[in-house]
């Protein structure tokens, strides 16, 4: 009878283990499969460079997808304006102006921690002109548009204010094909640029769907 208890107790003791095994945080785990966690936001930018020496502001508006929080994919457009002061027999003083967009890719390392490192990278084109007049003229235009091919990698550190706000600063060298502007104006529009932005969205949507809540 003895020996039938204590068998009884050793069994009952197993069951109570393997149940707590499987319990953690008021979940049962169903299986161990890691899920992949997705992603997708919209970010602007702006940043701050140089085109032959002279200033050069941008703007960028991106929407992306992000996947398992290690690799972003999706469009981006970045508009410039270069204070160039250049002289040409059709204006004076002209600034250049511009766009250029395309795909978007950024690796991630350290996806998981509050504080990332990425790589964008820009594939796409666009074009560029000379103002004939001040920007704020209202009867300014855009004189010898020009089209052009760019490609735009850079560094970015980003830091993860929620799981819906993101922030990012970084460094990107932007290189293009050359220009057919008559001579004494840019060649291309090459050129590093700093710059800060915001991304907002759900940078976390993965719940596990394996687990279930008691």
């Amino acid at each position: 009878m003895i020996h039938q208890k204590l068998l009884f107790f050793l069994i009952l003791l197993q069951v109570i283990a393997s149940t707590n095994a499987q319990e953690s945080n008021d979940y049962v785990e169903f299986n161990d499969r890691k899920n992949v966690v997705h992603g997708v936001y919209l970010g602007i930018a702006g940043s701050y460079g140089q085109i032959d020496k002279k200033d050069t502001y941008l703007g960028s508006v991106k929407i992306a997808y992000v996947a398992n929080q290690q690799f972003e994919v999706g469009i981006i457009g970045v508009g410039l304006y270069s204070e160039q002061n250049a002289q040409s027999i059709s204006f004076s003083n002209g600034d250049l102006v511009g766009g250029y967009g395309g795909l978007h890719l950024e690796p991630i390392l350290f996806g998981k921690s509050r504080v990332n490192m990425s790589f964008p990278v820009l594939i796409g084109g666009g074009a560029v002109g000379y103002l004939n007049g001040d920007i704020d003229d209202p009867f300014t235009d855009v004189d010898q548009w020009d089209a052009i091919f760019v490609f735009e990698p850079g560094v970015n550190v980003l830091y993860n204010i929620s799981r819906y706000v993101q922030l990012e600063a970084g460094l990107k060298y932007r290189f293009s094909s050359s220009t057919d502007f008559q001579p004494g104006l840019v060649s291309d529009i090459n050129g590093f640029s700093v710059g800060i932005g915001v991304k907002v969205g759900v940078f976390n949507m993965g719940r596990n769907r394996y687990k279930k809540k008691i």
